[in-house]
């Protein structure tokens, strides 16, 4: 919110849009209305078995894709009603402007936040990691630095950025060796509802298991590391670019000496975002306690339908005896409302053949 509010005043004051109505209240209410997608989102999709215990979130819940784009469409109808003869062109313009805000800021908070979700090492190590890039390319440059790497920020020089690249790198195999060895790090962050609590205990990911192979066990925290010395600084120099653009010195004034919230974050928001998307990509791996609230939500017939035909698809892959299919078929009703599914095990020996299904 303290980016958004920065970044927002910029273009309050550039634009000199003291006269426009509604900029401000209309600003935040699309802050409103991102947040309460987006988090609302990952809320229910993770806590929906939670949730759904108080009766009257039970409406918010289901509708609320349907309740969050009425909220946008509201705000969209209340920037029309807004709008003056003399000042479209302004009012587009900063109309465009909070958006692309929200783009960068809303989406990168909520990457950071699914990142916490995922497992605290997915946030802290980043974060870490671009705290010391920072740190170490100016002790590095302070010290030794001769050769300017870019017009945008002249202080910079080679020499701090690849010192401040081979210290996060020494930095992300420490980090990520004092981190793996606790649960509370790398579990990810559940509802376990046969406990009716959070919990952070986990059949450990395959990667923060120690494996024989060429690569070290440590390659995910090298990749991000690099990726934070050579990608994050650049993130710094986007923001130079920006406040060069609008002749500013600092986005604000929030620090004495060091400006403000988006001066501080600037390379924390596209390192978190490439954490998400990475940890989707290579290493994401699901776990029962996730899927169960998937299937809790669905009607009661349904998941009698739904267990007969997982139990038709073990049987099929050879990973349930034909015992236990009959015990199903025979002790299992038929869900009321839809067709009766039964299955009948074939009469070849081999456990892994295919079974008839008469529905």
């Amino acid at each position: 919110m303290a980016c958004f509010y920065e970044i927002i005043n910029i273009g309050y004051l550039v634009y000199r849009s003291h006269d426009l109505p509604w900029f401000r209240l209309l600003s935040w209410y699309f802050l409103f209305t991102s947040n309460y997608y987006l988090f609302g989102e990952s809320l229910i999709t993770r806590f929906r078995l939670l949730l759904a215990k108080e009766d009257f979130l039970q409406p918010w819940i289901t509708h609320h894709q349907f309740i969050s784009f009425s909220l946008y469409c509201a705000g969209i109808v209340g920037f029309v009603l807004s709008l003056v003869k003399r000042h479209y062109i302004k009012q587009f313009t900063l109309f465009g402007w909070t958006h692309v805000t929200l783009l960068i800021f809303v989406t990168s908070s909520y990457f950071c936040i699914e990142n916490i979700f995922n497992g605290l090492i997915w946030f802290l190590l980043p974060v870490c990691l671009v705290i010391c890039n920072d740190v170490m390319a100016y002790v590095f440059g302070f010290f030794y630095g001769k050769t300017p790497l870019i017009k945008l920020s002249p202080k910079k020089t080679w020499e701090g950025f690849i010192g401040g690249g081979l210290s996060t790198i020494l930095f992300s195999i420490l980090l990520s060796y004092i981190l793996v060895k606790y649960d509370y790090f790398v579990c990810p962050i559940e509802w376990d509802d046969t406990k009716g609590s959070l919990t952070m205990n986990c059949t450990r990911n395959p990667v923060f298991i120690a494996q024989i192979y060429d690569l070290p066990k440590y390659l995910h925290c090298l990749i991000i590391s690099i990726y934070t010395s050579v990608v994050g600084p650049f993130g710094g120099f986007f923001a130079s670019g920006f406040k060069r653009a609008f002749k500013i010195k600092d986005f604000g004034d929030l620090f004495p000496g060091h400006g403000g919230v988006v001066d501080r974050f600037d390379c924390q928001l596209i390192i978190g975002t490439f954490v998400l998307f990475y940890y989707n990509s290579f290493v994401r791996s699901y776990s029962p306690v996730s899927l169960l609230p998937k299937i809790y939500i669905l009607p009661p017939n349904t998941q009698i339908l739904f267990y007969r035909l997982l139990t038709d698809g073990l049987y099929k892959r050879g990973l349930l005896p034909n015992q236990l299919v009959d015990a199903v078929n025979e002790y299992l009703p038929s869900p009321s409302g839809s067709s009766s599914t039964t299955i009948r095990p074939t009469s070849s020996s081999s456990s892994s053949s295919l079974n008839n299904v008469e529905v």
